[in-house]
């Protein structure tokens, strides 16, 4: 039997990068996951409005994939930062990231509102598409990563 077939796991486990082996995988694959939804939203979005209504078109789809993107994106990336941190110091990140993130929202939507440079249609469509993408793309992205856990009670029976 050669070394390779003694040891596969070990070997598997060398060629994985290390984010994959840490406790913050599910987030990381979310958010790798996000991203491209997010990505493939506003290449689509900007490939259907743009030609559709021209320049007020790209304002609008890029407007709309900026708030529905960054909105959803932001929070993963506020508790891969604070992974490490208490649980107290987790919810006051995600909290203080909410509120500017909601304050931002409303100023720049009270500040366009009166504005024709952007297609509102073409805004809230991919806003809406953002949400729905980039959430989808970051719950595949947890569920589908294979993480190891140890249930402690069992193993102190025994």
């Amino acid at each position: 039997m050669s070394t390779n077939d003694e040891n596969p796991p070990a070997e598997a486990a060398a060629s994985k990068p290390q984010w994959e082996e840490s406790p913050a995988a599910p987030l990381w694959n979310g958010l790798k996951y996000g991203s491209w939804g997010f990505a493939i939203l506003l290449v689509v979005g900007l490939l259907v409005w743009w030609p559709y209504k021209g320049l007020p078109g790209l304002w609008g789809a890029l407007i709309g994939a900026g708030i529905g993107g960054s909105f959803i994106l932001i929070t993963v990336i506020t508790i891969l930062l604070t992974s490490k941190a208490s649980p107290s110091v987790v919810m006051g990140a995600l909290m203080g990231s909410y509120l500017v993130k909601v304050i931002i929202v409303i100023a720049v939507t009270a500040s366009i509102k009166d504005m024709d440079f952007y297609n509102k249609p073409a805004l809230v469509s991919v806003l809406l598409g953002a949400i729905v993408l980039v959430l989808g793309g970051e719950l595949w992205g947890v569920m589908s990563t294979r993480t190891t856990y140890v249930d402690s009670d069992k193993t102190t029976d025994q």
